[in-house]
């Protein structure tokens, strides 16, 4: 039996690559890639291909030791013939990414979802384990999410089940990236925060975060915790109407689907501990209240690594 399967998280900031140990689900090595500037198919294949090949040099593991390359793409994707379909964030349409890597690394190559890949790792090693029906909610450059039922990702018919990102929270809001108008996604995501926040300092509004952007330097998640715990009046107004729609979002999940767990994980939850408490607090008044005395919260407890170790585990999972 092989030991090793390479994850990778394909997200819209950045590209995390990493083997994994298949039975203890540890991560041995990884390698992180930057996608904020660079984006588009030939970068995103060329990043990749680069990354595994530094990661097997540096963890000194042989190729024939890995059973699998698993990948999960922020957008939708055809897993049946390893496609992202509609990746917005990454400015990726139609790439096979699983011929790309199959034809370079002679190995097999599954593709899913990222947040489902994430749901996939928290449910093995995190704080999914031992609940076989939750609902897993990752914040980023993104929003979106995956539904576990009965142990199994449910994927709909059309394989693109669970984009709570494109939810419309308002009908003639915001354009989203996807196109829409009035996505979830829009309004409660780290780069909605970033564009509003962004926005007011543009027409003269001034914040303590200001402190922390250098020329060319995009708000992070750090920049955004930081200025809470100065109690910044600008990115506290931005975050707290942020958390406002996500709890709008997440209540309807709660009424619609009724899970015992939602997980709640990606950059924005992990670094600002505000936004999660606000918006769990929000969702749950926002909720039936049946569903609302019953529905758990967590964070994801795998950090950086949920997707990529549910990745390395994707051949398990194949439709």
């Amino acid at each position: 039996m092989k030991n090793y399967s390479v994850g990778i998280d394909l997200g819209g900031t950045k590209i995390l690559i990493a083997l994994v140990n298949k039975q203890t689900g540890e991560v041995i090595c990884h390698i992180k890639k930057k996608t904020k500037k660079q984006k588009g198919s030939d970068n995103i294949i060329k990043k990749m291909i680069e990354g595994i090949e530094e990661l097997f040099k540096e963890s000194k593991v042989n190729i024939d030791d890995v059973s699998s390359i698993g990948v999960g793409a922020a957008g939708q994707i055809d897993r049946g013939n390893g496609i992202i379909i509609g990746a917005p964030n990454l400015d990726c349409f139609d790439l096979n990414i699983k011929n790309c890597l199959a034809d370079r690394f002679n190995l097999p190559v599954f593709v899913g979802n990222d947040v489902e890949i994430a749901a996939i790792g928290e449910m093995k090693f995190g704080a999914g384990r031992g609940c076989n029906d939750f609902v897993c909610i990752f914040v980023g450059t993104g929003v979106g999410s995956s539904i576990v039922k009965d142990g199994k990702i449910i994927y709909g018919a059309t394989g693109t089940a669970g984009e709570i990102g494109h939810i419309i929270v308002d009908l003639n809001g915001r354009q989203c990236a996807c196109g829409a108008h009035g996505c979830l996604e829009a309004y409660a995501s780290r780069s909605a925060i970033e564009t509003r926040i962004e926005g007011a300092l543009k027409k003269g509004r001034k914040s303590c975060i200001q402190d922390y952007l250098e020329p060319g330097k995009t708000i992070t998640s750090s920049m955004i915790q930081k200025s809470i715990e100065r109690e910044d009046e600008l990115v506290i107004q931005c975050v707290t109407e942020a958390s406002e729609y996500l709890s709008g979002g997440i209540a309807s999940i709660i009424n619609f689907i009724n899970p015992k767990l939602i997980i709640l994980g990606g950059g924005l939850i992990e670094a600002v501990d505000y936004f999660y408490q606000k918006t769990i607090k929000k969702a749950r008044a926002k909720s039936l209240p049946v569903p609302a005395s019953k529905i758990e919260f967590k964070k994801a407890a795998l950090g950086d690594y949920s997707g990529v170790i549910g990745a390395a585990f994707l051949e398990e999972r194949v439709l």
